[in-house]
């Protein structure tokens, strides 16, 4: 499989980068943990933080001018381990510059048919709406949010534990139901590419030009496994500053562990960020689904409880 990634990559003048693991930050996002460690370097210490992803440093390389860049890497995320987790794994992430968001899901098409043929053959892709999909097996408004309609959807369906887990957080209600409600429907053998997400839920991605409601975000699912993440990556400096603040915020609200913003990666976009679409796929978990496994242990050598 990583031979065919390279492969493909190579076709399309893609160049295969590395960047570090250690970094002296970490991404501000609340629902990400991330694992961090103390650097002794005589006299002073210095906390570095294992990736959750690439993402920041490939930003900066763009803004440097690589072209479009790939990078197949392990990333590590804490507190998450089981059926579809593993706290470190194999990410592929790739940014295409020049791109916007359908000339990406055009790119991962073709890269999943590629590494699919000859193994499991799919069905013809989809493209489906995030708010459409939603309204669909919800009857809910994705994009305005009522705390009272959601409630008492969540109290039809059996999912007494929502109004408490989710509190009146417009995101976390929308990732809860949508794993529960929706994302078990998509993909059943083929690839499911579901765009246009709420903006309360991307913070990485540029609000869609025509729709402020909505960002240009798509994530991938086959057989109702999320597979990756990918955006029309935002490169306005001051808005992505506010949105790490927010963040922030958001982290210190919830006790959780305190984190510094990425300066690098502002000072990245406010050099200048080329328009460019970027997207990051669990390779583990796509190994996972082209073998019909059903936990993301069958297809690692070493899973954490026998690393």
């Amino acid at each position: 499989m990583l031979r065919e990634i390279r492969e493909f990559f190579w076709e399309r003048g893609v160049l295969e980068v590395e960047t570090p693991l250690l970094s002296r930050t970490i991404g501000t996002d609340p629902q990400l943990a991330f694992f961090s460690t103390e650097f002794e370097f005589h006299p002073a210490r210095q906390t570095l933080y294992l990736q959750t992803s690439p993402e920041f440093a490939m930003k900066r390389l763009l803004a440097a001018s690589s072209g479009s860049i790939y990078q197949i890497c392990k990333a590590f995320r804490n507190g998450e381990a089981g059926r579809f987790h593993n706290p470190e794994f194999t990410l592929l992430e790739w940014y295409r510059v020049g791109f916007r968001l359908p000339d990406l899901m055009d790119d991962c098409e073709v890269l999943i048919e590629t590494l699919f043929a000859g193994h499991r053959p799919l069905l013809a892709a989809q493209r489906l709406s995030y708010c459409s999909l939603f309204a669909e097996y919800t009857g809910l408004n994705a994009a305005e949010f009522s705390y009272a309609d959601y409630c008492a959807y969540a109290s039809a369906e059996g999912l007494s534990e929502a109004a408490t887990l989710c509190g009146e957080d417009h995101a976390i209600w929308l990732d809860f139901l949508f794993s529960h409600q929706v994302q078990p429907h998509l993909g059943s053998n083929r690839l499911c590419m579901v765009y246009g997400y709420p903006a309360c839920q991307s913070s990485l991605a540029r609000l869609n030009e025509l729709n402020p409601m909505i960002t240009d975000r798509v994530e991938l699912f086959i057989d109702g496994v999320e597979l990756g993440n990918g955006f029309f990556e935002l490169a306005d400096a001051e808005e992505q500053n506010r949105r790490f603040d927010r963040e922030i915020a958001v982290r210190k609200q919830q006790h959780l562990a305190p984190v510094n913003k990425d300066e690098r990666l502002i000072a990245a976009l406010a050099a200048g960020l080329p328009d460019c679409s970027g997207v990051a796929i669990g390779i583990d978990r796509l190994l996972m689904v082209l073998f019909g496994k059903l936990s993301i242990d069958d297809v690692l050598s070493f899973p954490i409880t026998r690393a």
